[in-house]
C-alpha cells in the first residue's frame, strides 16, 4: 500500500497551516514524521484520513488491486480501506471494559450498524485468542474492567487500532504518557507485525530516540511543508533539521 499526497494545503481564513508539494508513505516498513510543535504533522494526518477537509490537493491510496482517490470519501470509508489512525488525544468508551473495546474494534464492517445491535454477538475464537495474546503481552490491571488510567486508555487505543487489521497504520504520538517499558513493547509489536507483512506504519513522535531506533525512513515537516526526508542517519546529519528542530 502507498499513500500519496500532492499539492496538499489546509488554510484557515488567510492562514495556511499545511502546504505539502509531494509526500508518499508506505514505501518503507516504519516511517517517522517529525517536526516542531505546530509544524502541521497532525493536520497532515487528519487530511490524509479525511477527518480534516484539505483546502486543495490530491490524495491517492494505491494497493495491489486498485488506485483510489480519497478526496470524495468520508473518514469511515477511508478506514474501511485499511488506513487506520491512532488518536493523539485520549479517547475511549468508558462504558465498555477493555476486552469489549478490543472485541468491538475487530467487528467486520458488515456486522456494524444499528440493525445488528439487536443481534447477540457470535463468539469468535480467533478474535478471543488474539485478545488473550495481547493481554499476556500488556498486563492491564483488570482486562475485564474499564481502562482507568491515562496510560491504560492510551494503550487500549493503540491495541484497538491493531485489532482492525490495518494495512497502513498512522500513529500520532502513540506512546506519549506511556511508561518506557510499555513504549518499547508497543514498538516491538509494531515492528514484528510490519516485518511479518501485516501492515506498514507511520509514526509521529517527539521522542527522537524512538524515531532513530525504530524507523526505516523519516520525513521532516516544518511550517507546514516537508523540508527533507531520508534515512534516520541522513535526517540526523541534515543541517536544516539540526537548526530548526534539534537545536544544534
Amino acid at each position: 500500500m502507498k499513500l500519496e499526497a500532492r499539492h496538499l494545503t489546509k488554510s484557515y481564513t488567510e492562514h495556511t497551516v499545511l502546504d505539502v508539494a509531494d509526500v508518499a508513505f508506505g514505501n518503507y516498513g516504519i516511517e517517522g514524521l517529525i517536526g516542531p510543535n505546530g509544524a502541521g504533522k497532525s493536520t497532515l494526518l487528519g487530511c490524509l484520513t479525511r477527518r480534516i477537509p484539505p483546502t486543495t490537493g490530491e490524495i491517492v491510496l494505491t494497493t495491489e488491486d486498485e488506485r483510489t482517490d480519497l478526496l470524495p470519501l468520508k473518514s469511515h470509508e477511508v478506514t474501511r480501506l485499511g488506513l487506520i489512525k491512532t488518536n493523539q488525544r485520549i479517547q475511549g468508551f468508558d462504558s465498555l471494559n477493555i476486552r469489549d473495546q478490543l472485541r468491538m474494534a475487530a467487528t467486520p464492517p458488515e456486522a456494524e450498524g444499528w440493525r445488528n445491535s439487536w443481534k447477540p454477538a457470535e463468539p469468535d475464537e480467533e478474535t478471543e485468542a488474539e485478545i488473550d495474546r495481547l493481554f499476556e503481552r500488556f498486563p492491564f490491571e483488570d482486562p475485564d474492567g474499564p481502562a482507568n488510567s491515562g496510560g491504560e486508555k492510551k494503550l487500549v487505543d493503540i491495541l484497538r487500532c491493531l485489532m482492525t487489521n490495518p494495512t497502513l497504520l498512522l500513529m500520532d504520538e502513540p506512546t506519549a504518557g506511556l511508561p518506557h517499558e510499555i513504549t518499547d513493547a508497543v514498538m516491538a509489536l509494531v515492528r514484528e507485525r510490519v516485518e511479518a507483512g501485516a501492515f506498514r506504519a507511520v509514526v509521529i513522535e517527539h521522542d527522537l530516540d524512538l524515531i532513530w531506533n525504530n524507523c526505516d525512513y523519516v520525513h521532516f515537516l516544518s511550517e507546514g511543508s516537508i523540508l527533507f526526508d531520508g534515512t534516520p542517519e541522513e535526517v540526523k546529519a541534515n543541517r536544516v533539521v539540526a537548526e530548526k528542530y534539534m537545536g544544534v
